[in-house]
């Protein structure tokens, strides 16, 4: 295998770039201009073309041009998803077979394990860069931060990057007393200060226009990975944003979730009997809450809603400079979140216990803890449980859980190349590492096995280019398969079947099965019914983890959520009628006394 470097295709490549269906006016096929937008702990049903009420009309618009992909999986947390969309290969091949931040005792010291992406793998864009492409890169990494890690020594030619996974969108102050300040690359060179003007989605756009504009004088074409911070927490926004959705979020959790199925019903999203996943079992009944704590956590979802519209206006800024420049028509492009919605409180958690260190910096650097100041500067605030489970719609949990929750994520792909009916929807099997081996056979690059001296590992995902060709509707085969884990949990998916074990309270300690086409919600275990096909997809499990090195960890950052949450019960809606029945209301008038029998 080779890669191509010096402008000459492989006639496998002149295939593929005729499929794409473009040319230069010499007759030479034109290879195109690659964006993909990230999107970061984005939920599965918040944008309006998969059944959200925020408003996001550049995204839909893309949306209307292109497809939309159901069925597109990512890893339950975001390192590990970069690494596989980087590399084309699983995390626990490409260095985030945990996060670094929680990386267990027997996990150190092994390869895969390492915590960032790692050697042993390519990155895909090295390889554009080599074959021709412009590659720029703006927002957030989170795949190291060593010299030998970084987005300039990764491939990216031009680059404003966060190197941490969070952080203020307005400075540089970092979430814990460990990691006190945002580390940030330009050019490959560390940052001591930010813009003064600095507003993280702002700024990331601002600068992936500035890169290519600095070259599009000389006809290159460009790969441009914009990596948004947002809607990762903590909520901030300018303050011309604070209140666009004031109110609109009084009906509650509970009305919501009900009315993002229906809209994704009546899309297309969903089947006509798609199912509504449990009620996480922390998650209060809207109803049961008093009117203030309505209004306080319905704030939190407006802070949210208000980042998301934030974002895609800016991704609607970088769309119409492309317009401007005669490129739009020549890009291809992909917008995804990169895991689930985020459900756990992550600044109460790394803030822990008052009179510890971290609690300490949590005080100093994040005080502004009143509602009337959440969403700005120093303040830290995230939507919770409750809004999560809305921003999953139909799921069950939420990011970093395998429940679908965690890993079913939204996919578009638009523009130069797709030869799909526009505005329609795949509902075929995509993964996250798919996206690499695809971009490269856009490109006219060929993956190799060896890169600068070493052996790299080859790529486990599948190109989508007949897919777009509209020549199948997925690459994946009834009997391929899909792998996961992170942190204990672990899962299987072939076909429409979903094998799934994880830890109590959030599971039962024990394989589930469940048929994902007629219970997207994951209400129904099949595995007692179906026992031959827990056998059959355990085994794919145990050549999953032999062929990736899964060590299953000894420390996880969850090992103490059986003791704090409430006992695990089933959820009926209505139960008990001691709480949820309607209060009896004497009628006006007292029937009158019937005497014609007397």
């Amino acid at each position: 295998m080779r890669i191509i470097c010096t402008g000459t295709l492989s006639a496998a490549a002149l295939v593929a770039l005729a499929s794409l269906g473009a040319a230069q006016a010499g007759g030479e096929p034109r290879r195109p201009n690659i964006v993909m937008i990230v999107a970061d702990d984005m939920g599965f049903s918040d944008m309006g073309m998969f059944g959200g009420e925020i408003r996001t009309p550049n995204l839909d618009a893309l949306a209307r041009s292109g497809v939309r992909f159901t069925n597109f999986y990512c890893g339950p947390s975001c390192s590990p998803t970069r690494s596989m969309l980087f590399s084309g290969t699983d995390s626990h091949v490409a260095g985030l077979g945990n996060m670094d931040e929680w990386v267990a005792p027997n996990q150190r010291g092994v390869p895969g394990y390492e915590g960032v992406l790692n050697q042993q793998v390519v990155s895909f864009v090295n390889l554009l860069r080599e074959g021709g492409y412009h590659t720029y890169m703006a927002g957030k990494w989170h795949l190291g931060k060593q010299p030998d890690q970084i987005p300039r020594a990764r491939g990216f030619e031009r680059d404003f990057s966060l190197l941490d996974g969070a952080g203020s969108y307005f400075d540089m102050t970092g979430l814990s007393a460990s990691s006190p300040r945002s580390i940030f690359t330009e050019d490959g060179k560390y940052l001591e200060e930010l813009p003064g003007d600095y507003y993280a989605t702002k700024t990331y756009t601002d600068k992936m226009i500035s890169f290519i504009e600095s070259s599009r004088a000389d006809g290159k074409p460009f790969f441009a990975y914009v990596a948004h911070q947002a809607p990762h927490d903590p909520y901030h926004l300018p303050d011309d944003w604070l209140r666009k959705y004031e109110g609109q979020y009084d009906v509650g959790w509970d009305a919501l979730r009900e009315q993002r199925l229906a809209r994704m019903k009546e899309l297309g999203i969903l089947g006509a009997e798609a199912n509504l996943a449990e009620r996480l079992l922390y998650v209060t009944f809207w109803s049961d809450l008093a009117p203030v704590a309505r209004a306080t956590v319905a704030r939190k979802m407006e802070l949210y809603a208000a980042l998301v519209e934030n974002m895609d206006y800016h991704v609607g800024r970088l769309i119409d400079y492309l317009k401007r420049i005669d490129e739009y028509d020549n890009t291809l492009f992909l917008f995804f979140a990169d895991n689930g919605a985020e459900g756990t409180d992550v600044a109460h958690m790394i803030a822990g216990t008052p009179g510890t260190r971290d609690y300490l910096f949590y005080v100093v650097n994040w005080s502004q803890t009143h509602p009337n100041a959440w969403g700005r500067p120093h303040s830290n605030v995230s939507y919770g449980p409750g809004w999560a489970q809305v921003s999953m719609t139909p799921f069950r949990q939420h990011k970093g859980w395998l429940a679908e929750g965690g890993i079913h994520c939204p996919l578009v792909v638009a523009g130069a190349g797709v030869k799909r009916a526009a505005g329609s929807i795949d509902d075929g099997l995509v993964h996250v590492m798919d996206i690499a081996p695809t971009l490269l056979e856009i490109a006219g690059v060929e993956p190799p096995s060896t890169y600068q001296g070493r052996p790299v590992q080859r790529m486990q995902g599948m190109s989508w280019v007949p897919m777009l060709a509209g020549e199948t509707d997925g690459p994946r085969r009834e009997q391929d398969w899909l792998g996961w884990e992170l942190w204990g949990s672990r899962a299987i998916r072939q076909g429409k079947w979903k094998l799934l074990w994880q830890p109590r309270p959030m599971g039962e300690d024990c394989w589930a099965l469940y048929d994902l086409a007629k219970d997207p919600g994951e209400r129904r275990d099949l595995a007692a019914e179906e026992p031959e096909r827990v056998q059959q997809l355990l085994l794919l499990w145990d050549e999953y983890a032999k062929v990736n090195n899964v060590i299953l960890p000894n420390r996880t950052p969850f090992e103490t959520l059986e003791d704090q949450l409430p006992p695990r019960v089933p959820v009926d809606e209505g139960y008990p009628p001691l709480k949820f029945k309607k209060p009896f209301v004497p009628p006006k008038e007292l029937p009158r006394e019937d005497r014609s029998e007397r």
